[in-house]
């Protein structure tokens, strides 16, 4: 039996012009069926490339609500091992009580590293975890003549009808978004106007997109002016912007614990002193001569494994690995810690959150779907998922205090 003895006559037909170059990877979809142009351009991979796929082919996933909405081209899927984590006692005011955290990844020791930290956690009873703010951007930039055109467009934007009039026209294009508010940044005669959204449950990027291009339509009717592009990289998406860590952009989330001088020394093996004086040297001190962005030990590990593992923009770690980690001693001797997650752009409703997979690792934590009100769902999400991050937060400064990181990585992470 051949590689391609599942493929009838005119299947085989059209891989082998798929082959020659006569039919593109793209055309395939509207040639045959989903399943059979996946196994056909599969199968020209392998003739092109030499490559033999034993594993790519096996997969859950629904092929024609995948290719519809979450890639082009597709040719199988890649697995990546999926841990759980928990208990963790999360105390915010969407998500309240006991969760188990779904963690994607191929690196060892993570799971077992951010496990401890929900033990340490929810032996202290629980983590405060609370939103801030909630909001996604989207920002325009436009050119103008000169100076004086780009003050009369400021002013002209700032006006409270010109806003009122925006929100009417960006609601005619989402059922659940609103404009929240637009804020205008010069230089020389270009103007970025970042606009600000409620996305609900969505974590919102195509829809204020949609709503922006709208309302370009309606500043160029009402002022004359086009824009340069629909993104000036004011917004900012997917890299790591100061802008977003002063202002916000997603959920701005901030979650923190006081954990006993006792439990410290149980559990983590070190001192409330010692680990203080990590997080000051490592995570503020060394992230500031550095130069980061983020003052963390490894935020963007944790966000990175929920983020798979729940059909999040995987990109968007960016943004949420610009975390602040801080640990003092409190009045009696105890260790409070504390992470602030400026950029978390999260959603429980579209981009991969409707694939299989994904979808059991929402339901895990019961923020599958849009929830009741619109808007709790991904903001209960939000809260878990900057608790996770101060979970790997502790246990991972407790490690380095307590000189057991390689010891861990060498028995786990080989």
């Amino acid at each position: 039996m051949t590689l391609t003895d599942d493929l009838n006559g005119d299947e085989k037909g059209l891989l082998d012009k798929v082959i020659k170059g006569e039919i593109s990877y793209h055309r395939l979809d509207s040639l045959t069926d989903k399943e059979t142009a996946v196994k056909i351009r599969r199968y020209a991979v392998e003739a092109s490339s030499g490559a033999s796929f034993e594993h790519i082919q096996d997969h859950s996933l629904n092929v024609n609500e995948v290719t519809k909405r979450n890639i082009e081209n597709m040719i199988g899927a890649v697995q990546i091992p999926l841990g759980v984590a928990g208990p963790l006692n999360v105390k915010g005011e969407f998500a309240r009580g006991l969760y188990y955290l779904p963690l994607a990844t191929t690196e060892g020791a993570l799971v077992a590293s951010v496990n401890r930290g929900c033990s340490v956690i929810t032996n202290s009873d629980g983590a405060n975890v609370r939103i801030f703010q909630d909001q996604m951007t989207r920002a325009p930039v436009f050119k103008l003549d000169n100076v004086v055109k780009v003050k009369e467009f400021v002013e002209w934007v700032k006006k409270p009808n010109v806003l009122t009039q925006m929100k009417a026209k960006a609601s005619e294009t989402t059922r659940f978004g609103e404009l929240i508010d637009v804020e205008p940044y010069v230089a020389g005669n270009t103007v970025y106007l970042r606009f600000s959204y409620d996305t609900k449950d969505a974590m919102g990027m195509n829809m204020v997109t949609i709503a922006t291009d709208t309302l370009t339509t309606l500043i160029e009717d009402e002022f004359g002016v086009i824009p340069v592009s629909l993104s000036g990289n004011m917004c900012t998406d997917k890299k790591p912007a100061a802008i977003n860590n002063i202002l916000g952009r997603g959920k701005t989330v901030v979650a923190d614990v006081t954990m006993s001088k006792e439990l410290v020394r149980e559990r983590l093996k070190c001192e409330p002193e010692t680990m203080i004086d990590v997080n000051y040297r490592k995570n503020l001190l060394g992230s500031a001569r550095a130069g980061a962005l983020g003052y963390n030990a490894h935020a963007a590990n944790v966000i990175a494994a929920i983020f798979l593992s729940c059909g999040q923009d995987a990109a968007h770690v960016v943004e949420g690995s610009t975390a602040i980690t801080t640990m003092e001693l409190s009045k009696y001797g105890d260790l409070y810690c504390s992470v602030t997650l400026p950029a978390l752009p999260v959603g429980t409703v579209g981009g991969g959150t409707g694939l299989g997979p994904q979808s059991d690792c929402l339901n895990m934590l019961g923020v599958k779907g849009s929830g009741n009100p619109p808007g709790t769902n991904s903001r209960k999400f939000a809260e878990i998922v900057a608790t996770a991050v101060l979970a790997g937060e502790i246990s991972l400064v407790g490690a380095q205090a307590a000189g057991h990181l390689a010891r861990a990585h060498a028995e786990l992470g080989r």
